[in-house]
């Protein structure tokens, strides 16, 4: 609800703007067109002037009043008074009974947002209470007959109430009898109420999880749990689990874990790769060990034991600052394919925010297998990153090498002292088109693994510039002496250049 402050200032600015409403609306961000009109037509009604609107000062004490009599002699219903009364809004009449008799209003007749808990515990009561259903539902805030419609949710149908008819001609058979079918109303309850229990608590599922969806072998621990404080055929009825099943897992369950050792393994190489390996490289690493097992075992390992790769959060740094000059055409046209080393090189800026600053990484990638040939690192995204980074990656080519250099059209790329080095070095410059991504998707792929297998996910509070720089080069180190690319059969692109007897 806005202030009368808040309605003169927009309507002021209604009138400065020649009574444009989207322009008080985008200066603002409030109020709709039509409240607007509505504010500026009552504030020519009242001379210039908007007044303060108190909703309690339409109505006298004695109207309060009487609606809240109303209420409590016809039923506690707020739409019910304001529908014979004519008066006022329910959210107005709710503040009055609050105003005028605190702790009297009915807040739920439905039983809407009454947890679980809480309504088994009603029901229990009302099966075995020695107070009237009325005064349970008064205690939990509901109507009687939501208490009875909750009873036969939990009971079913043909569940007693505790005492009725004429209490004083039941025989004792007849009470004995009420009595074993109370009792056993509240067994069922107990134990749904512990299944659900051990569905959330043994199990680790959500508070909604249905324990009909579970596996027979999540329902046979839960089971075998349980079994001490409840009969075996009442819990499989309750799961919903036969007989035969449950002999099948318990004789699932009594046979060694054939894959105890490989779960070791299995976190042994997670835990080397600070989590950065997914199922796939950690298949592919178990195959380089000389383990043979499928890759779905391995998934379902990894799932089971809740072994999980980093997953990415934010979007890359942008040097995009505008057109700066002319641009050269996008030579690569998205083909990042190349058959020898230093024939394709890509190139981008990405940024690291850490709570002790900002560092950005310029690096060059061969598309021949992914390496980082160079790349440099500073707290600025100036001129002096990149051009240092070139001159590093220049030092490995041959006289005969005239590498394409692919990059997005920041404005690093555009500059004299860019321009300049690439043609002394012999490289041809080649650039994505404007705000086309998918065009340097290669190289915006390596920023995207390096920053969920290194960056994201990592606590770096007490982490100084200077160190975080360090962290970094000694990543670019392990992704190209050691990473798995799947790409290459398993081997690091320092490894698969040794394969082929080229200089890493």
């Amino acid at each position: 609800m806005y202030t009368r402050e808040d309605k003169l200032k927009a309507v002021e600015l209604f009138i400065k703007y020649d009574f444009s409403p989207q322009s008080v609306i985008n200066e603002l961000g409030y109020p709709c067109r039509g409240s607007l009109y509505n504010w500026h037509r009552e504030y020519l009604a009242n001379g210039n002037d908007i007044p303060d609107a108190n909703p309690y000062l339409r109505y006298s004490e004695g109207l309060k009043r009487a609606a809240v009599d109303h209420y409590f002699e016809h039923g506690r219903c707020l739409a019910r008074t304001c529908r014979m009364l004519g008066y006022p809004s329910k959210e107005l009449l709710a503040a009055w009974v609050d105003e005028l008799e605190p702790g009297r209003r009915v807040v739920n007749k439905t039983g809407r947002g009454i947890t679980d808990d809480a309504k088994e515990n009603a029901v229990v009561r009302l099966v075995t209470r020695s107070e009237s259903a009325q005064s349970i539902a008064d205690d939990v805030g509901v109507k009687r007959a939501t208490l009875y419609n909750w009873k036969r949710e939990l009971l079913g149908k043909e569940a007693p109430s505790k005492m009725t008819g004429k209490k004083r001609d039941m025989t004792i058979e007849e009470l004995e009898a009420m009595k074993a079918s109370l009792e056993a109303d509240i067994d069922r309850l107990e134990l749904k109420r512990a299944v659900l229990e051990g569905t959330v608590e043994l199990l680790g599922k959500d508070r909604s999880a249905d324990p009909g969806t579970l596996t027979n072998r999540e329902k046979t621990i839960l089971v075998e749990s349980l079994r001490p404080a409840h009969k075996l055929k009442d819990l499989l009825d309750a799961v919903g689990l036969a007989k035969g099943s449950h002999r099948y897992q318990m004789r699932a369950l009594a046979k060694p874990d054939k894959y105890a050792d490989l779960r070791v393994r299995i976190a042994e190489i997670l835990h080397e790769s600070r989590g950065r390996y997914g199922y796939r490289r950690v298949h592919a690493a178990l195959k380089i060990d000389g383990t043979t097992v499928s890759e779905k075992v391995v998934c379902r390992i990894m799932a089971e034991e809740e072994l999980r790769a980093c997953r990415p959060k934010k979007r890359r740094y942008s040097s995009y600052k505008g057109e700066i000059g002319d641009a050269p055409e996008n030579i690569v046209k998205r083909n990042f394919h190349a058959d020898k080393p230093n024939r394709l090189w890509l190139t981008d800026i990405t940024e690291f925010s850490i709570p002790a600053g900002k560092v950005y990484l310029s690096p060059i990638v061969d598309c021949f297998d992914g390496k980082v040939v160079a790349h440099a690192v500073s707290t600025s995204p100036n001129a002096e990153l990149v051009n240092g980074m070139l001159d590093e990656a220049a030092t490995i080519l041959a006289p005969n090498d005239h590498p394409v250099g692919h990059s997005d059209r920041g404005c690093h790329y555009r500059w004299p002292g860019w321009i300049k080095r690439c043609e002394h070095y012999g490289i041809v410059r080649s650039m994505s088109a404007r705000g086309c991504s998918p065009d340097n998707s290669a190289m915006e792929g390596f920023f995207g693994r390096m920053k969920v297998e290194f960056f994201y996910g990592r606590d770096w509070k007490g982490w100084t510039t200077e160190r975080f720089k360090d962290e970094l080069d000694s990543y670019i180190r392990w992704y190209n002496e050691e990473r798995i690319k799947l790409s290459l059969g398993g081997m690091s692109p320092v490894q698969y250049r040794k394969s082929l007897g080229l200089a890493a």
